[in-house]
């Protein structure tokens, strides 16, 4: 049987000096897991964040087209936190995008 080892104790992260990865804000703790890679092409960028963005989209209209809809205070919650997630992560490679942009156009 194989022995399990446990891991090592978490250190923080060294910021990378390109600052090429950057942790998406909505990592759930102070250890990142998460990154976008800030010098992906720009299209690539671009379709995360659509994709992200219209998938939250996506069900909160479908969600708005049906009649009544009654839940209590924690589903509500959780499907408020099921939307912001891939929102904050759409909205963090925007960011990425935007600063890309305004670092490659002249003053």
């Amino acid at each position: 049987m194989k022995t399990l080892h446990p891991d090592p104790p978490y250190e923080k992260p060294i910021p990378h000096p390109d600052n090429r990865y950057m942790a998406l804000t909505s990592n759930c703790c102070e250890m990142p897991t998460l990154f976008v890679d800030t010098h992906a092409p720009l299209d690539v960028l671009y379709d995360a964040a659509n994709y992200r963005i219209r998938a939250v989209t996506q069900v909160l209209e479908n969600l708005s087209m049906r009649g009544s809809i009654e839940c209590d205070s924690m589903i509500l919650s959780d499907f408020a936190l099921l939307c912001a997630i891939p929102l904050r992560d759409g909205c963090d490679v925007l960011d990425v995008i935007g600063r890309r942009l305004r670092a490659r156009s002249p003053e």
